[in-house]
């Protein structure tokens, strides 16, 4: 079970190996949401994302010798790249399943890090099949994106780092909204902020027509998304809330926040305008629900998640600022 603890002791593991992320501002980003507005610049992390926190914490746990055997995961794109990092890292194989259509990009860099990767097509290939199967035959370690306890408390480093930047900046009070699948960075911020900094609240962000854990915090059940597709927020994208991290998400969220995809895109061009960041769209949506989104409190922290877009997608976005 995560709990603060473990989230203290993955900090501990992880130092001298992650990047601090900053906290950044700016005034013509407070007045577009009527609020002030200050971002975690996760999108600076050492992978482009803050997957790396939790590959870390996920692998330095491992005993010596299960760990010389491999890793295996699951991903399209910033997990595969923290766990590719991660491996190399520590001098041990790791093969990454990812699908077919995930961006180039991405792709390009989880070879780059050193990783093995297996592509499949989402639309009729299994990837826990192809995953198994490579498990038993080559003995790898499954590293999973979100439910696991150790990479829950690897991502609750980034909650750690907020406490201690909003009571530098005299905030004890207010919202942190971070982009959210799966639920492993949102639980492990949660239970930072919890032990650290209690008056600052947590909110998931996530793409209309995959608000998964939106809908299972309204109903107090976990909700299943019908589609897996259809976003161009991939790397948020799953299909329901993880059950490790759900319940602390019951217990500690307030209300879910969904922006549209054309918001995603506007959060990208505005980041760039005024912080001078890049962006991809599943690493906007926070942002996004802190300009757009008048339900939310007067201060917003909120967590840029990643930044590996291509370059197609950030025309796209920077086109929505003369449109």
């Amino acid at each position: 079970m995560t709990d603060i603890a473990l989230i203290r002791a993955a900090a501990s593991r992880m130092a001298g190996a992650v990047v601090k992320t900053p906290l950044l501002s700016a005034p013509l980003l407070d007045r577009i949401a009527g609020r002030r507005v200050l971002v975690k610049a996760e999108c600076l992390q050492v992978t482009g994302s803050f997957k790396l926190r939790g590959a870390w914490a996920a692998l330095s746990a491992l005993p010596e010798d299960i760990r010389a055997c491999g890793v295996i995961a699951y991903s399209s794109g910033n997990h595969a790249q923290g766990v590719a990092l991660a491996a190399a890292r520590h001098g041990v194989p790791a093969v990454i399943v990812m699908p077919a259509d995930a961006p180039a990009i991405k792709i390009a860099n989880t070879r780059a890090y050193g990783a093995e990767v297996i592509l499949y097509d989402r639309a009729t290939e299994d990837r826990d099949a192809i995953g198994a199967a490579l498990v038993t035959e080559r003995g790898l370690t499954l590293v999973k994106p979100y439910d696991d306890a150790q990479v829950i408390a690897g991502q609750g480093s980034v909650g750690l780092e907020i406490a201690t930047e909003a009571a530098a900046l005299g905030l004890r009070e207010g919202a942190v909204v971070t982009c959210c699948g799966g639920g492993g960075l949102a639980a492990g911020i949660a239970l930072a902020l919890e032990a650290d900094s209690p008056g600052l609240r947590l909110h998931t962000a996530e793409p209309t027509g995959f608000d998964d854990m939106a809908r299972s915090l309204a109903t107090g059940t976990i909700q299943r998304n019908e589609r897996l597709k259809g976003s161009i927020c991939d790397a948020i994208l799953t299909p329901q809330p993880g059950a490790l991290t759900f319940p602390i998400l019951q217990r500690l969220a307030g209300p879910g926040q969904v922006v549209t995809d054309l918001e995603a895109l506007q959060a990208v061009a505005l980041a760039f305008r005024h912080l001078h960041i890049v962006l991809e769209p599943g690493g906007a949506v926070a942002l996004a629900a802190a300009l757009f989104r008048p339900d939310l409190p007067q201060t917003v922290i909120s967590v840029a998640t990643g930044g590996n877009t291509d370059a197609e997608m950030f025309r796209r976005a920077l086109a929505t600022l003369d449109a």
